[in-house]
Order: structure tokens, then C-alpha cells, then sequence
């Protein structure tokens, strides 16, 4: 019964989303954290971080790693299946019908509304794991630093998330070897 779970729930989330991986993220929190309970905010964190620093989409990787932690590898199958069923089927739709609409004002007023939308979820998304992630100074310093690499200087999100774990591991080392003497 799970398996069908998997998939109908990474389904949803993929049916009902706009605009990639990161507009998912707040739907696959509501669904996976609050909903079912498969994972809790920490969690999702740190499938979300590692979702970002491997190869693909961060929310197919994220389904894929929460399905194999419920069921296994057929469970990461199922609902990395699940996520992208929706888009493939609608892509194949779109693409067979778009290019006849794509210069019709009404659509292109349509998707510029879409992108609006969005940004917002996007920015939702931001907002809940910038509360539920940067607990402290350090999260705080951590976060401009990386932000300002990121949106300033253009250093690739793999070294910043590489960089990130190296100055948290260190600094959890500091504390707790600061906590001992």
C-alpha cells in the first residue's frame, strides 16, 4: 500500500506544480513533512542539500531519496516515477500542441502570469527553510557568505555546498571541543 503512496503522492506533487524543481519544494514539505510524515523538516533540509549537490532536478532527487528511505530501491523508483510522470505526459501534450498557440497573446499572457506564480512559490519556499535552517550566528554568517558567493561572484552550488559542509563540520568541532575544556 505504501508503494502506491509513494506514487500517488510524488504524483500530486508533480501534477500540481509549476515551474521545476524548486517551485516542488514547498508542495513535497506539505506532503511528505506535515501530511504523511515521512520526513521531518530537518530532514527534507538535508535531502534538499544533497538533492542540490548531485546531478538532475532537486526534487526528483529528493523523491528519489525519500522513497528509498520508506521502500528501498523500488520505493526510490516509484516515486522518482511518481514526480516525473506528470511533466512528461503534459510535456508530450504541450509540445504536440504549442508550437500551433505559442504566439497567441492570450497564452503568452497566460505563462507570464504562470511565471509570476511561480516566483512567489519560490520564494515561499526561501523563506520556510531559511526559518527552519539558519537556527544560529553561524547558520546566519553561513547564509550571507554563501549568498553573496552565489548571487555576486557566480561560484557554482556544488563548492558552495561543499564549502558549507567543510566550515559546518568544523565549526561543530570547535564546539564541541570549546564545550569539553
Amino acid at each position: 500500500m505504501e508503494y502506491l503512496q509513494l506514487v500517488w503522492s510524488f504524483f500530486k506533487i508533480g501534477i500540481l506544480t509549476f515551474g521545476g524543481g524548486y517551485a516542488m519544494l514547498p508542495m513535497i514539505q506539505r506532503e511528505i513533512v506535515e501530511r504523511r510524515g515521512w520526513a521531518t523538516e530537518e530532514e527534507i533540509l538535508n535531502y534538499y542539500a544533497i538533492g542540490q549537490c548531485t546531478p538532475g532536478v532537486i526534487a526528483v532527487n529528493t523523491a528519489t531519496f525519500i522513497g528509498a528511505r520508506r521502500k528501498g530501491i523500488a520505493g526510490g523508483f516509484l516515486a522518482t516515477l511518481g514526480v516525473v510522470l506528470p511533466s512528461l505526459i503534459i510535456i508530450t501534450v504541450i509540445a504536440a500542441v504549442l508550437t500551433n498557440f505559442a504566439e497567441i497573446p492570450a497564452v503568452q499572457h497566460a505563462l507570464a502570469g504562470i511565471r509570476v506564480a511561480v516566483v512567489v512559490l519560490v520564494g515561499f519556499s526561501v523563506w520556510k527553510l531559511l526559518r527552519s535552517g539558519v537556527r544560529d550566528g553561524f547558520g546566519w554568517c553561513m547564509f550571507v557568505l554563501v549568498f553573496l558567493a552565489s548571487a555576486f561572484f557566480g561560484i557554482a552550488p556544488v563548492p558552495l555546498v561543499l564549502i558549507s559542509a567543510a566550515a559546518g563540520l568544523l565549526s561543530g568541532f570547535l564546539r564541541e571541543r570549546s564545550g569539553k575544556t
